[in-house]
């Protein structure tokens, strides 16, 4: 942070300006790969600084410029060093009051920027430009790497809102968007929910304070928990497909170990051929010795037919030696074709034992396979009606899941009418009681007043009375007669007021008794209020025994998806050792038909050298035979030439022995 601190202070001074104080205080006291300025009243020479240092600085990854007071050049040169920046991941800009170029720029940053995935504008000022809050939609749109972006109090209308919802189709990586307290209201509201559906990486949205509707608001929720239940299955597919990915690495190891190992048996058959032929190498030179032999006593032959020849003159028992030696020759020749043909037969049975157990062997195999195929198609067939059933049973999860919130939410509507009416009436009925003994009190404090007022004038009266009956006493017995009168006139008031007295208790009486009447009827509303407290009391410990129940509802169902995850876990499992089994034997079948490929091939290689040798030796035995036979002709002309010179011997004894004959031959001599 020290090689900041300097850097900072020279690209301050190269622009001709004074690096701020404070900002050199946050700056040594601030912890490794963190920048806070917050509250710091940046001027525009300090931001161009920071702006050239953050397109080179590769230690920082949060930048806090949080109520900084930026102005709007400020913000475009902080953002412009931050478009190649690399490094930083989170940036507060929150209560800068920016404004249409810092939107823009804000704009260009998230369209070069690939690292910054925390972006919070809290308290700014985008709303209200149109055009600028439009392009920073686009680049929002275009972005990649953001994933959580916090608009709260930036006075966004419903074109703002509308423009949002553009970019959150397009958009694939924001994650959590907060756009609480702006003035998005119901139009907006709806784009956002239309929009939904196309996003499928959004799984945190807020909307408070923004006069939508509640409908709106609760179908932003559901698409918000079904985003968020996508990404924990997508989670889980990944973890799925690592441990896959490490089953199928395991499996290509052992292919690998069981492709040596047929490796290593290719090379035990392949030295079990050059032994067989090496065996076959040595029998053709014993085949071959057998035959220079044969030569040889062929050549001997020969030789005691030229001898035959040169001393048949001598003899005739020569001649019939080497008859004697012709027949014994054409017999070992006859007994040695007659064990030719037999090798040559015997050698052919093995051939067609071989081959017809191979044909045995391959058709054992094909039907093996054919039985293989046949379980592989049914384990196909079995896995897809399982998943048939897995996604109806999904589907039915969601049904009950939608119908039990459903429920639970109209039992809770039910309850809070219920709750509104009875406060009601009994708001109502304690208002009516109020005002009937406010009514009552204000009655009785009133005629309590009047009759005080009336005895008070009577007490007064009496006093004027007696008064008057001391004066007139005083004043003249003369005139007793008039005050006995005015007396008796004054006893007849009295008595009047009397009765008017007695009246005003009885109606006091009554009064009395109504007060207590409406006692009676408060005590009454009273004990109404108590049963309709008890009633809702009864109520919410129904709607309680409703929660309870809603709770082991969703435990059950929290239970039958841990089963059912469970027994697809246990299903995929089996089918996954299902398929690592058929993998194994088509990967033996493999095997077994490419040894019986190799078996036929060396078959076709011994049977083709077979009928080599079979041919060959096939015209060996033809050009013995003809050399035999040429043989025999050469022996029987040799034997009509001997036949013919020992006539001619014969006669010529005969002739000399005669004598005549021979006279009588010498002139023809």
């Amino acid at each position: 942070m020290e090689e900041f601190r300097r850097t900072y202070s020279r690209l301050c001074k190269e622009s001709g300006a004074e690096p701020q104080e404070t900002v050199l205080q946050q700056m040594h006291q601030l912890p490794q790969g963190r920048l806070d300025l917050a509250t710091q009243s940046l001027t525009v020479d300090t931001c161009r600084a920071l702006g050239k240092l953050l397109q080179k600085e590769a230690l920082l990854t949060e930048l806090v410029l949080s109520d900084c007071m930026l102005s709007e050049e400020g913000a475009v040169l902080l953002l412009q060093g931050l478009c190649v920046n690399t490094i930083v991941r989170f940036l507060d800009l929150k209560g800068n009051n920016l404004r249409a170029s810092g939107a823009e720029a804000l704009a260009k940053l998230l369209r070069q920027n690939k690292s910054i995935q925390s972006l919070t504008l809290e308290w700014n000022s985008l709303g209200t430009w149109e055009e600028a809050f439009a392009a920073f939609c686009g680049a929002l749109a275009a972005n990649g790497a953001l994933r959580q972006l916090d608009l709260r109090n930036n006075q966004i209308s419903h074109k703002g809102a509308e423009e949002l919802a553009l970019a959150l189709k397009s958009n694939t990586s924001l994650q959590q968007l907060d756009l609480r307290w702006n003035h998005i209201g119901l139009l907006g509201g709806r784009a956002l929910v239309n929009c939904l559906p196309s996003n499928r990486t959004l799984w945190k949205l807020e909307l408070a304070g923004n006069s939508i509707p509640g409908d709106i608001l609760r179908a932003v929720e559901q698409a918000m928990d079904h985003n968020q239940d996508r990404q924990t299955a997508f989670r889980e597919s990944q973890a799925r497909a690592h441990v896959l990915s490490k089953e199928v690495r395991h499996l290509r190891e052992e292919k690998s170990k069981q492709f040596l190992d047929l490796m290593e048996t290719i090379d035990r058959q392949r030295e079990e051929m050059v032994r067989t032929s090496k065996a076959s190498a040595a029998r053709v030179g014993q085949l071959q010795e057998a035959l220079n032999e044969r030569h040889s006593i062929i050549n001997a032959l020969k030789a005691k037919l030229q001898m035959a020849e040169a001393a048949l003159a001598l003899s005739e028992q020569k001649a019939q030696d080497l008859g004697e030696l012709l027949a014994t020759a054409e017999q070992e020749q006859r007994s040695l074709a007659q064990r030719q043909a037999k090798e040559h037969r015997l050698e052919q049975q093995e051939a067609a034992e071989r081959e017809s157990k191979l044909l045995r062997d391959l058709s054992a195999a094909n039907e093996k396979n054919l039985l293989l195929q046949n379980q592989v198609d049914e384990l196909e067939r079995k896995v897809k009606s399982q998943q048939d059933q897995l996604f109806l049973t999904r589907q039915e999860l969601t049904n009950t899941a939608a119908e039990l919130k459903m429920r639970a939410v109209q039992a809770e509507e039910r309850l809070e009418l219920e709750k509104k009416r009875s406060r009601q009436s009994l708001e109502d009925a304690e208002h009516l009681r109020f005002k009937e003994v406010e009514h009552m009190t204000r009655h009785l404090e009133e005629s309590e007043r009047a009759m005080q007022e009336r005895v008070q004038r009577l007490e007064a009266v009496r006093l004027s009375l007696e008064e008057e009956l001391s004066r007139a006493k005083a004043a003249a017995l003369s005139e007793r007669s008039q005050a006995e009168e005015e007396l008796i006139k004054a006893k007849n008031q009295v008595r009047l007021e009397e009765q008017h007295l007695a009246h005003l208790e009885e109606k006091l009486r009554l009064l009395a008794q109504a007060r207590d009447e409406a006692q009676s009827a408060c005590l009454q509303q009273k004990q109404v209020v108590a049963d309709a407290q008890a009633r809702a009391s009864q109520l919410g410990r129904q709607v309680e025994g409703l929660r309870r129940r809603l709770e082991e509802l969703q435990q059950e169902l929290s239970n039958k998806d841990q089963e059912k995850a469970a027994e697809v876990t246990r299903v995929r499992l089996e089918l996954q050792e299902q398929n690592g089994r058929l993998q194994a034997e088509l990967t033996a079948q493999e095997a077994l038909k490419e040894k019986a490929a190799a078996l036929e091939r060396q078959l076709k290689v011994i049977a083709s050298d077979h009928r080599e040798a079979l041919l060959d030796r096939e015209s060996e035995n033809a050009s013995l035979r003809e050399k035999l036979r040429l043989k025999q002709a050469e022996i029987a002309r040799i034997r009509d030439e001997e036949a013919q010179r020992a006539s001619f011997l014969q006669n010529a004894v005969l002739a000399y022995v005669q004598g005549s004959p021979l006279r009588t031959l010498s002139p023809q001599k």
